[in-house]
């Protein structure tokens, strides 16, 4: 199984995209079945994983957001490969997918291993090419074992590319999903002479918009912008060159794969796909007519980002045959065979068919949530600091969901979301970026991610003076982070404060306890200003949570050499040389120092 993030059913080439360069994306579906409505149940990363491998629509899997953990008693497909005797892998390339949100339940291996940047902090993402990587060193060694492989790829999230180099940001997406493209195929090629009995399956989690509905991004709005994706099932003797009409979601997947792999029957709120197999097997090739209990013909979709983030209103929606029903404060119908672009809401003169959607919305999920969604507190998604301000680093989860009433409709705060996203995104840069954060407090001054954003472009453009406001309010926000205590420190010692930053960063302490680059920073702070002896168990302790945060153990034999411990300097400054990369650019440095301590 494959799924590549962010990934539009309308810009690969099998569905119709003429400036595609998605050959071995084409190819699969030439040689399976293509889906060619298939619809994710959230635009959200976990969300819609979570709903993929449990065949659960949101509200019976319980991570319903970014941050949000998988209820643990909801049987995965992993699980029931696992009991049937396959080996389990999954090797996944962004945050919202680590292990600690549950979706590794049933993976004996499980890779999310992100990389470090160059000041050692972990990202929150990863290339495709090292994801494609570890799963095939894992599929060399289980070449001889049934296997049930889980790749994920996160290239056509943004930023897409490299911003800076001024092409549209579709030409872009566009050359991430070629990217992308490129290790689908390295992955398949790995399979070898093992590929003609394997099942195949690839599909995006949700799509990205570009403008429609004056939407950038995904996971605020449901529209098929962001909830048509691409789904092949391909393989295991399934008739090629085929293509189904139907309305389908993911989380009729789950069955599907587990149907085709001969276990039987899998509890979820989907059916087993129609494939030509299958209706060669029972004679029928009416959609809701295969599978164990067949597929009922309304597909459910919600949202419940513009909660979470922003204190609006969640949205809900209903597809069945050619009408689409959002339920928001302001109701929404579509009629999708005259309307495919949701462009005319018909819900005004249809009041009696928008009635009866709104039962059927309800009956499967209410607006609220089961526990008080107030991620500021972790209440419902239970999630720790560190998980909020990697999640907010991606431009989720803002933990801003206010009050339970009244909220206002999405549709009304699009220009806010849209400021929002494009700075999530990484695709604004320089004046632009900070001109999108100052309108965006504008309208909400005290805005946590929005301050500490805005603190950071003041600070490494040399106007800290005005950045420790933004950082200070960013903390009386509470800010689920560090972040904006780490800023505010910096400035402080820029302002040659250090008894401020002192402070500020033993605060720090108190929000992130466990936090090695806080810690790092308070001994960087002390040595430099006199206080070597006080620095060394601050960088002791960042190295004992973090043994490859570089520049604490720098700053730790900097330290030992002014506290005149020259042996214990230059052992650290050997353990430096030996874990740094061959052509790091910190080598000179650190070598210059060992030279001084012989």
């Amino acid at each position: 199984m494959v799924t590549i993030d962010t990934l539009r059913a309308d810009h690969v080439g099998a569905y119709g995209y003429a400036a595609a360069r998605t050959p071995v994306l084409d190819r699969l579906a030439r040689d399976g079945v293509r889906f060619d409505h298939a619809y994710a149940a959230a635009p959200i990363t976990l969300t819609s994983h979570a709903s993929l491998m449990t065949g659960r629509y949101p509200p019976g899997h319980g991570a319903r957001h970014n941050g949000m953990r998988l209820d643990l008693k909801t049987p995965t497909l992993a699980e029931r490969f696992a009991a049937a005797g396959y080996a389990t892998a999954a090797f996944v390339a962004a945050f919202p997918l680590d292990r600690r949100f549950g979706l590794s339940k049933g993976f004996q291996t499980y890779g999310d291993v992100m990389p470090r940047d160059g000041n050692g902090h972990v990202a929150n993402e990863r290339p495709g090419r090292q994801v494609v990587d570890e799963a095939l060193a894992w599929l060399g060694t289980h070449r001889q074992q049934r296997f049930f492989l889980w790749v994920h790829l996160f290239e056509p999230h943004a930023p897409y590319g490299d911003p800076s180099d001024r092409r549209p940001a579709i030409a872009r997406y566009d050359e991430d999903i070629a990217e992308a493209d490129v290790q689908v195929g390295r992955l398949l090629d790995g399979l070898g002479d093992l590929r003609a009995g394997t099942l195949i399956v690839a599909a995006g989690d949700h799509g990205e918009a570009f403008g429609e509905h004056g939407e950038l991004s995904h996971s605020i709005f449901t529209y098929d912008t962001t909830l048509r994706v691409p789904l092949v099932v391909t393989g295991a003797g399934l008739a090629p060159g085929t293509h189904e009409e139907m309305a389908v979601s993911l989380v009729d997947v789950a069955p599907t794969v587990v149907f085709l792999a001969g276990l039987g029957r899998f509890d979820s709120d989907g059916g087993v796909l129609p494939t030509e197999r299958e209706v060669d097997r029972r004679g029928s090739g009416r959609f809701g007519s295969l599978g164990p209990g067949g597929i009922h013909r309304t597909i459910y979709a919600e949202s419940f980002a513009p909660l979470l983030d922003f204190g609006w209103s969640p949205l809900r929606a209903i597809r069945s045959g050619d009408w689409k029903f959002i339920a928001a404060p302001t109701p929404e119908l579509y009629d999708l065979k005259d309307d495919p672009g949701e462009t005319r809401n018909l819900a005004a003169t249809e009041p009696a068919r928008v009635a009866e959607f709104t039962r059927q919305v309800d009956a499967i999920a209410g607006p609220t949530l089961a526990a008080a969604p107030d991620l500021s507190a972790a209440a419902s998604a239970k999630a720790d600091r560190e998980t909020l301000a990697r999640l907010q680093a991606l431009g989720y989860a803002s933990g801003h969901a206010g009050s339970t009433r009244d909220r206002p409709d999405p549709k009304d705060r699009r220009e806010i979301a849209a400021r929002f996203a494009q700075v999530a995104s990484g695709e604004l840069q320089g004046d632009a970026l900070e001109r999108a954060l100052r309108e965006i407090l504008r309208a909400d001054p005290a805005n946590p991610q929005a301050n500490v954003r805005l603190g950071y472009v003041l600070l490494n453009s040399g106007h800290c003076a005005d950045a420790i406001p933004r950082f200070s309010a960013a903390i009386a926000a509470h800010l689920p982070s560090a972040d904006a205590h780490l800023g505010r420190a910096a400035c402080e010692a820029q302002a040659k404060r250090p008894a401020a930053a002192e402070r500020t960063l033993a605060e720090a302490e108190q929000v992130e306890p466990d936090n090695p680059v806080v810690s790092a920073n308070l001994g960087l702070l002390l040595s430099d200003n006199g206080q070597p002896a006080a620095a060394i168990p601050h960088l002791q302790r960042a190295l004992s949570l973090d043994p490859d945060l570089h520049q604490a153990r720098f700053g730790l034999a900097i330290a030992y050499a002014r506290t005149d411990r020259r042996m214990d300097a230059a052992k650290e400054a050997q353990e430096l040389l030996r874990r740094l990369p061959p052509d790091a650019p910190q080598r000179p440095e650190v070598a210059r120092l060992l030279a001084t301590l012989r």
